[in-house]
């Protein structure tokens, strides 16, 4: 009697070892599921703000706009008013000259939005 009452003891240790385990695996899962979501760090660190970007290329050499927009100084003027025209404004956080910057980077560059963000 007594060995039987001893192989169900450790039948019962095993299982609570194997319980215990499992539950340990269960909260290393939750926990790196979860850790993305709780710990933030900021992914756009430029020092250069997109508006600043924007006001540096318009300010700056004039070869620069046309290298990294594809278009000069005129044209990007040109194409502000007529998007003006067509009743285009600036959004809540980005400026239309940001804007228009973004798009015509994307044109010349080929970049996604989240490569050129």
């Amino acid at each position: 009697m007594d060995a039987h009452i001893q192989t169900h003891w450790q039948r019962h240790q095993q299982i609570l070892q194997y319980s215990g385990l499992i539950v340990s695996i269960i909260i290393s899962a939750v926990i790196n599921i979860l850790q993305p979501l709780h710990v933030k760090q900021p992914y756009h660190t430029s020092a250069l703000t997109g508006e600043a970007w924007v006001l540096e290329l318009l300010c700056g050499h004039p070869d620069r706009i046309r290298t990294e927009l594809g278009v000069g100084l005129d044209v990007f003027n040109a194409l502000i008013q007529e998007l003006r025209d067509f009743g285009h404004t600036s959004s809540r956080h980005v400026s239309l000259e940001e804007q228009l910057a973004i798009f015509l980077y994307m044109c010349v560059t080929g970049l996604t939005i989240r490569h050129v963000g």
